[in-house]
């Protein structure tokens, strides 16, 4: 087709759109969307010219999870926040950077929506221009009315609504799904909006590469480091066309990647993290929910991600992610050799 006859869909018609195929839908859930991907430009302004407004480096704090906060996770933080407290829309927020819940405000009108983020994964490698990456997911609430609560907050994955995230790299890509497929929004800097780059995208069938840090191997079961020679084409019945590997340490561009290329990436449990590294509540799970929307799988190396139930705020996981056939295989072998 030629170019000048291409529809041009922005994030904003593409909500929208997606809102009729819901004849009960009110507007708001679609607004809540709409403003996260407000929330996006606006971060996304700041990390394109963090160098410029001394905006990188460390805060000189530390969040909930003991880590050094660096200044741009604080703006991020603060700017999901702010954009969302007095919409309406909300009954309650829960942040990796924040120890509690987040409560509107008493002033405002509580929602009948949880939003649980990220607002800033990968922090640690901001100082090296390492892509970076906002990871969010969005739950109706349990409670009828009043303020939010935690039990609003710890849902599992199972029960998300809409869920996605933002990488910040040689572009700026929104990922998003409500259960309708996953959809790719590019943002055009010169008209400040993102326009549709690929719908419904499904994770491709042949695998390319396997994510993961292999420093910590030696701390690995037998099970995981079994199924990481298994990947390699290395010993008996190994995988046929041994995958490449590729890490960034950044969860949101090695998610990205494999998803667009097809792989898995993973985050074992080992000996010195017996219960994982990453968050459940809002980064394994919303990415997990993406996944299956992409036709894709996501475990703790047992169950799937979606079926666990949080017991609190910043529980850990271990994950397993990716291409459905390889995320069963490492159920496989952890199962086989870890019983």
């Amino acid at each position: 087709m030629n170019d000048m006859h291409q529809k041009i869909i922005t994030i904003e018609r593409h909500i929208i759109e997606q809102e009729r195929l819901y004849p009960e839908a009110t507007g708001v859930f679609s607004s809540l969307l709409y403003d996260i991907a407000l929330c996006a430009k606006i971060i996304a302004r700041e990390t394109t010219r963090a160098g410029l407004v001394d905006i990188l480096g460390l805060a000189g704090k530390v969040n909930i999870q003991g880590e050094q906060q660096m200044k741009l996770d604080v703006f991020a933080n603060a700017t999901i926040v702010r954009m969302n407290s007095y919409t309406g829309r909300l009954a309650v927020m829960a942040s990796e950077e924040s120890p509690d819940i987040i409560a509107i405000p008493e002033e405002y009108q509580k929602g009948r929506y949880v939003l649980v983020f990220d607002p800033l994964d990968g922090s640690s490698n901001i100082d090296v221009n390492i892509s970076i990456g906002t990871i969010f997911g969005i739950y109706r609430r349990l409670t009828l009315d009043g303020p939010g609560t935690l039990d609003d907050c710890l849902q599992a994955g199972k029960n998300l609504i809409a869920a996605g995230y933002v990488i910040y790299g040689s572009s700026t890509d929104m990922v998003y799904s409500t259960g309708q497929g996953v959809h790719v929004f590019t943002l055009d800097p010169s008209v400040g909006e993102f326009l549709l780059s690929h719908s419904n995208i499904c994770i491709p069938d042949a695998p390319k590469y396997y994510s993961v840090n292999q420093g910590y191997q030696p701390y690995w079961s037998h099970g995981v480091r079994e199924f990481t020679r298994w990947l390699q084409g290395i010993g008996e019945n190994a995988y046929t066309g041994a995958l490449s590997t590729r890490y960034i340490g950044s969860l949101v561009a090695d998610f990205h990647r494999n998803l667009m290329a097809g792989g898995i990436f993973y985050y074992p449990a080992d000996a010195n993290r017996p219960d994982g590294k990453l968050r459940l509540l809002y980064e394994a799970a919303p990415l997990a929910y993406i996944a299956e929307q992409a036709g894709g799988y996501a475990s703790d190396g047992r169950q799937s991600i979606l079926d666990i139930k949080p017991g609190y705020l910043h529980q850990r996981t271990p994950l397993f992610i990716g291409n459905r056939e390889l995320v069963e295989k490492a159920a496989e072998f952890i199962a086989r050799y870890d019983g």
